[in-house]
């Protein structure tokens, strides 16, 4: 195979080889991916159609729902493809798309979910002063410099990733064109990119979990100064559904890549990296529409109207 961008592809392996498990592989992952996309999409349509959750917290919701349906569609429809087709081939710049895509929507979660503490420790903390705080100028900013930083980082990664030489093998032990696995089959030294995949995934989870843990440590600060057990119920209504999505994504981002390049495991770090490309981005609108009192009172809203709009089309 020779060295050049011409004529270099690769092979994806995927999951397994199996043809029966395929096909059950290709509806369970087809169901998911649905249930993405419906999740998702809805709730950025609830955002946007209820005028009760135009606010900076559920803009953010909105533009982390946008990037979760994008960030499964980056991996999934070809991960489909290859379960039906059998064919797991993807060309050389397919494959830096995917990772660049790929990098750069999972950066850009982090950053948002960074936003999304601090804007609640805002609104909590100095809720007087929340408007001027959180004004439309600021909180676009932050959803800017979110996407910024995940394009910055993807550019780095996919550029000196698809620098090294690829002569030892083409297959991919993965269901995605991910750093560590195509650092695995590179024959140039791939010390400097190591380097820079611990340097840069440490540093901005460090960055963006500091922020998060110091924001909630002056929330829960406040939520001890509370007199009213309703403040505090409506508190945690707000919180705990950001908390339980922050724990999950930033749980198994660290364990896929902050960690010694020896103790990597191709086969298991697959499975770990399915469930938050994939699980994840189903999961985060199930969360904030049931761990969230607004999502829920803006939905039954909605289904209101719809009913009221049917019995009146009937009449």
């Amino acid at each position: 195979m020779k060295n050049t961008t011409e004529t270099i592809i690769f092979i994806l392996k995927g999951l397994t080889d199996n043809t029966e498990l395929q096909i059950i592989l290709f509806f369970l992952f087809l169901t998911i991916y649905l249930f993405t996309l419906i999740g998702n999409v809805g709730l950025i349509v609830l955002v946007i159609g209820d005028s009760q959750l135009h606010t900076p917290m559920y803009c953010f919701l909105s533009v982390l729902s946008s990037v979760d349906a994008c960030y499964s569609s980056d991996i999934t429809p070809n991960m489909l493809v290859g379960f039906m087709s059998g064919s797991k081939i993807i060309s050389f710049h397919g494959c830096a798309t995917q990772m660049f895509f790929a990098v750069t929507f999972g950066t850009t979660e982090c950053f948002l979910l960074a936003a999304m503490a601090y804007d609640r420790y805002v609104a909590i903390h100095s809720p007087l002063m929340y408007t001027v705080s959180m004004s439309p100028r600021v909180y676009v900013s932050l959803i800017i410099a979110s996407y910024a930083g995940g394009i910055l980082h993807a550019v780095i990664h996919t550029v000196a990733t698809f620098s090294l030489s690829f002569c030892h093998s083409n297959e991919i032990t993965h269901i995605f064109c991910d750093i560590p696995p195509l650092l695995a089959i590179s024959c140039s030294d791939t010390y400097v990119n190591e380097l820079l995949l611990f340097f840069f995934v440490s540093f901005i989870e460090l960055v963006t979990i500091l922020v998060i843990l110091v924001s909630y440590a002056f929330i829960f600060l406040t939520i001890l100064k509370m007199n009213s057990a309703e403040g505090r119920r409506k508190v945690f209504s707000t919180c705990g559904a950001h908390l339980t999505a922050v724990s999950i994504f930033y749980g198994t981002i660290l364990f896929m890549y902050v960690r010694p390049s020896s103790s990597y495991s191709l086969e298991h770090d697959m499975i770990v990296s399915s469930f938050y490309t994939i699980g994840i981005p189903m999961l985060n609108p199930i969360i904030y529409s049931l761990r969230n009192k607004d999502v829920k009172e803006a939905m039954r809203r909605v289904l209101r109207k719809k009913i009221i709009l049917n019995i009146k089309l009937k009449n």
